[in-house]
């Protein structure tokens, strides 16, 4: 029999926010794959590492983050190869994955490749969009409230067409995009009713108003909350 992949959402930071089930696979499985960047520590391997006991064979899937070369397709080729052998060989197969495996996780690179050959299951994570609503202690959205997930990276006439269409919004990926966002929710007249989260549930977590940061970047694990009426219970 061949073996199983299981694509893990380890979270968005706090070891302990993995679900039971991550951790029991991540206590016995024989092969554990985590992406990283081409040098340091991989922060889905950080995250998962208390809950593994055993000594696993290790695949790093290491690629380039440069908005101009990310994602690598090639990087997936490799690792969807070296997998492959495993679970050709019986081997089940954890591939760790920040927040969720399928909200914008790069295990849908690899489950592309490899769910048409063998078994995949999907273990789910809890994403940065609850990470952050936890953190600033406010609902994301409510009653018939169209709630809309806008990716930072996209044009400003874009960015303001999503957001006026919804009464709730989470900007992801701010990133090197800080500057743009603020640009499109002061011509909104949103910049008041927009909160900053950065490093949700890590320990270099930090809330505040976006009114408050002067900077025009942010730190990669960093996104916006916006809701037109300020809070979602309103």
């Amino acid at each position: 029999m061949t073996g199983t992949l299981f694509g893990i959402g380890v979270g968005p930071g706090d070891p302990e926010l993995i679900t039971l089930k991550a951790h029991r696979i991540l206590q016995t499985v024989p092969v554990i794959a985590w992406p990283a960047p081409l040098e340091g520590e991989s922060m889905a391997r950080t995250i998962a590492s208390p809950h593994i006991t055993q000594t696993p064979i290790e695949i790093a899937i290491r690629m380039p983050l440069e908005p101009t070369q990310f994602p690598d397709r090639s990087v997936y080729d490799i690792a969807a190869d070296e997998i492959g052998k495993h679970l050709e060989a019986g081997r089940d197969v954890a591939a760790l994955c920040e927040g969720d495996p399928f909200f914008y996780g790069s295990f849908m690179y690899l489950f592309g490749r490899v769910a048409p050959e063998y078994n995949v299951v999907i273990v789910p994570g809890i994403s940065s969009l609850m990470a952050a609503a936890a953190a600033l202690k406010s609902p994301l959205a409510s009653r018939n409230d169209l709630l809309t997930v806008v990716p930072a990276p996209l044009d400003e006439e874009t960015l303001t067409e999503a957001i006026q269409r919804a009464e709730s919004v989470a900007i992801i990926k701010v990133g090197r995009h800080l500057g743009k966002v603020r640009r499109v929710l002061d011509t909104l007249s949103l910049t008041n009713n927009a909160q900053f989260v950065a490093h949700a549930t890590m320990e270099l977590q930090s809330v505040s108003p976006l009114s408050e940061i002067n900077e025009d970047r942010a730190p990669y694990f960093s996104l916006i909350l916006v809701h037109k009426r300020g809070e979602a219970w309103r």
